[in-house]
This record gives structure tokens, C-alpha cells and sequence, in this order.
């Protein structure tokens, strides 16, 4: 039986989820068509990129064309949908999912890379995160908008819990894969449901 290697598994689907969503925020957002590949490939590539720096690696994005290739096929795709989507793209619900996908998937690749690189568990939710949210919050900046992430939006918080439940399905002892496949689990649910029912995060408001 051949076993699969859970990141390749968690890195190629946010590679392809947040080129899609990436590129659908660019043509929301007006971009030309080189500029919707831009972002598309910012958002697939920028979190991860942001990761392997912090652990002192080359990044994978840089080390060999595969992450590239991935997310080029992304964003090819998504220009296809965009001509069949009517409305805001931002709302629309192959946006959503298409974000919490890779949400899910990078925070439990960025979980992963924590444990090879032999971060302590603190370490380990925050390169989860960082990874699941980086390349979104670089993506929002290149289009003048404050990421999403330090909005009222309930965005990082799915993946800081997901990444918290890989770490217990590693302390309780789990078999490979299964905190993997958990914190995805977790994440991609949490989004989904705030965006279902509008959960938000308090805003701290200075006293009148």
C-alpha cells in the first residue's frame, strides 16, 4: 500500500483553492488579466513563502516549479469561472469555499512544516497560521485593502483552533495523518459557519 505524503496532500489543494480565490479577488477587484494572475499566485504562494523563511529554508516556491505550475492551473481555472460568474465575486459562494479550502489546507501544511522544523507547539500554531492567512493578507495589501485577517472578520481564528486541535490529535497519539486531516477538518468548518452565520470577532472601541 502506498502511503501519501500528508503535506504534498495539504500544499497542492491550498496551492489550488487559494489560486482560485486569490485571482476571483483580483477580477472583484478590477485587475487586468496579468494582474488577476498576479495575485492569484501571491495569495497560492505568499503564506507559505512567509513560512519557510521563518524556519530558516528555502522557500518551496523558489526551490523547484512544481508550487508555480500548481498555481498557474489555479488560476487558469479560475479564469475560466470568472466568465461565467455574474455579480460580486466576493460574495459569491465558489469564492468562499474556494478560500476556506486553502484556509484549511495551509494551516494544516504550515502544522506540519512546524513539526518538521522542530518548533515548540506555540511555534507550530503559528506557522499554521501564518501560512493560512499570509498570502491573502499580502494579496489584500497589493489591492489597497486592509487584510481581512486584522478585520472584524472571523478569518485567522478557524486556524489558530484548527492548529490546536492538530496538536492535540499528535499529543493523543494519532496515526500519520490524522492531525493533518483534522486541523483541515476543523478550519475549513469554523470558516464556513461564520460565513453562514456571520460570526464576528468584537471590536475594541475607545470609551465616548
Amino acid at each position: 500500500m502506498v502511503e501519501v505524503d500528508p503535506f504534498w496532500v495539504m500544499n497542492v489543494v491550498g496551492l489550488l483553492a487559494f489560486a482560485v480565490a486569490g485571482a476571483l479577488k483580483a477580477a472583484d477587484a478590477g485587475l487586468d488579466a496579468f494582474g488577476v494572475a498576479v495575485l492569484g499566485v501571491v495569495t497560492a504562494l505568499g503564506g507559505g513563502t512567509t513560512r519557510d523563511v521563518l524556519v530558516d529554508r528555502l522557500p518551496a516556491s523558489l526551490a523547484t516549479l512544481d508550487d508555480m505550475s500548481v498555481a498557474l492551473v489555479g488560476v487558469a481555472l479560475a479564469i475560466v469561472l470568472i466568465r461565467r460568474l455574474k455579480g460580486r465575486v466576493r460574495d459569491h459562494p465558489l469564492f468562499l469555499t474556494s478560500d476556506a479550502i486553502g484556509l484549511a489546507a495551509f494551516a494544516a501544511a504550515g502544522s506540519l512544516v512546524g513539526v518538521q522544523a522542530g518548533v515548540s507547539p506555540f511555534g507550530i500554531v503559528i506557522l499554521g497560521t501564518i501560512t493560512g492567512v499570509g498570502g491573502g493578507s499580502i494579496a489584500d495589501i497589493l489591492i489597497g485593502r486592509v487584510p481581512v485577517v486584522l478585520r472584524d472578520d472571523f478569518y485567522a481564528t478557524p486556524a489558530v483552533v484548527g492548529c490546536l486541535g492538530f496538536l492535540v490529535a499528535r499529543w493523543l497519539g494519532a496515526p500519520s495523518g490524522v492531525p493533518a486531516g483534522l486541523c483541515a477538518a476543523v478550519v475549513f468548518g469554523l470558516r464556513m459557519f461564520a460565513v453562514r452565520y456571520e460570526w464576528r470577532l468584537p471590536k475594541v472601541r475607545a470609551g465616548s
